[in-house]
């Protein structure tokens, strides 16, 4: 279900498109059907239902390859009217199971244990116990022992003062006989406080029909929390965050404190790894065995192999292009990789470094102050501080050659296209337009003439 508008959210954008972990929350709960080797997932939308189903249509990840229809709910009339309008593409001889899309930290496993107890005959509901549920439906059961009889849900603003003091919840996930679903959906009215039509109402319906009602009971609150404001989505980034930082540790990485990482997309990480604080990975970042990433970094869709450091205040983004950090190379602090940048082994990227779209081989450093953009740079090359690559002439890209061992001075320019041949040097200050043979050394700047006892103006005496 992801109809609603979100309203405490206070916000534009749909509430179930809002991130957690660098994706949408739907996201996450799609994922999680794609686990379970769903059929096909329905998507009920309603408001920007438009951006929702765009972004549906996007999908990448666990639910890239899971089928996908929508169903339009307008207006918004109640869970159970969200879930009439996906019955034209249900099918009798399955199980459905009802998740929300503004619930993200569900586990597979825990709905692998509802689809069980559900079996293709009961009604199974998803529960759990909580020391305030103000708010929450409540299970009300036959007896007082937790194994009795489930007989209803009863929704909080119509619970009498007993039934509100009951502190299991029905977390608004369920599994369901699509067969008994779309017999009982039928039967739905809206006389309650909130004159909805509540999917809740189909425990009744089970109970009256002899259909047996099981409740599956958790402890984990986190997995049926939903997100309704920003600071509740606040408070699950932090958990989320939080758990993907215990599962790294357990894999052997040493986060200097786990409280201060952010991976907004996947990370993987090799043997020996170590991240220092407030360091945030986005996309898809693979990180070699025994690298080193300094604090403060932020790093997305890259490959870093194995032993390279990554220093302090480093910025590496690879978006589609990617970037790519060879063995035991050295960037940073305060280096910029853009999108194409392909660092060789033992590569040096020093301090306000930018390499955009260009490959550096084996050992060829740039410590200071560079840029290097749409560049071809060969093994053990020494690229200058203050020097540049001028790729863009206003209207096309240009590349530039630095063929092997090349020496370029200090603060210059190289205006693309053009090649530096094997072993050549360029003196400093010089701007380049023309190749340079291999070997050659090249200056290209201006005479220097120096003036004799010559003397600085000097300011006027005021009158």
């Amino acid at each position: 279900m992801a109809a609603g508008k979100g309203t405490r959210m206070k916000s534009a954008l749909p509430k179930v498109l809002h991130r957690l972990g660098g994706r949408a929350l739907l996201a996450h709960v799609m994922d999680c059907a794609a686990q379970l080797s769903a059929r096909q997932a329905v998507v009920i939308t309603g408001h920007g239902a438009m951006q929702v189903e765009a972004a549906c249509a996007g999908r990448t990840g666990a639910a890239a390859g899971l089928g996908l229809k929508f169903a339009r709910q307008e207006p918004q009339l109640g869970t159970g009217h969200a879930v009439q309008q996906a019955l034209p593409f249900l099918d009798d001889d399955g199980i459905t199971l009802v998740l929300s899309g503004d619930v993200p930290l569900t586990q597979a496993t825990t709905l692998r244990a509802l689809l069980a107890e559900c079996d293709g005959q009961r009604l199974a509901l998803l529960t759990l116990s909580m020391a305030d549920p103000t708010g929450y439906g409540r299970i009300v059961r036959a007896g007082s022992q937790a194994s009795a009889q489930v007989r209803a849900i009863v929704e909080h603003k119509d619970a009498s003062e007993a039934e509100r003091a009951i502190q299991e919840i029905y977390s608004g996930i369920m599994a369901v006989p699509t067969r008994l679903l779309r017999r009982w959906l039928a039967r739905l009215d809206n006389k309650n406080a909130q004159n909805e039509y509540y999917l809740t109402d189909i425990v009744k319906f089970a109970v009256e029909g002899g259909v047996a009602v099981v409740a599956h009971q958790i402890t984990d609150a986190a997995q049926v929390a939903g997100v309704n404001s920003p600071v509740q989505l606040a408070e699950l980034e932090r958990v989320y965050q939080q758990r993907l930082a215990t599962t790294l540790m357990e894999q052997g990485v040493r986060l200097a404190d786990p409280a201060r990482l952010d991976v907004r997309g996947t990370l993987e990480c090799g043997q020996d790894v170590e991240i220092d604080v407030n360091c945030v990975f986005e996309g898809q970042v693979s990180l070699g065995q025994g690298v080193r990433v300094g604090a403060n970094c932020v790093i997305a869709n890259a490959v870093i192999e194995a032993g390279a450091v990554i220093h302090p205040f480093t910025h590496i983004d690879g978006e589609k292009l990617g970037v790519q950090v060879g063995e035991g190379a050295l960037v940073g602090p305060f280096a910029r990789l853009r999108p194409g940048a392909r660092l060789g082994a033992e590569v040096h990227i020093g301090n306000f470094v930018e390499v955009k779209n260009s490959t550096l081989a084996r050992g060829a450093k740039a410590n200071h102050l560079a840029y290097l953009g749409d560049a071809t740079v060969g093994e053990r090359v020494n690229y200058g501080a203050g020097s540049i690559t001028a790729n863009y002439d206003g209207a096309n890209k240009h590349r530039t050659v630095i063929e092997a061992d090349v020496h370029i001075g200090s603060n210059c320019v190289l205006v693309a296209p053009v090649t530096i041949g094997e072993g050549g040097t360029v003196g400093g200050g010089s701007t380049i337009t023309k190749d340079v043979p291999a070997g050659a050394l090249s200056v290209a700047r201006g005479k220097q003439v120096n003036q004799a006892n010559w003397s600085r103006p000097a300011k006027q005496a005021k009158a």
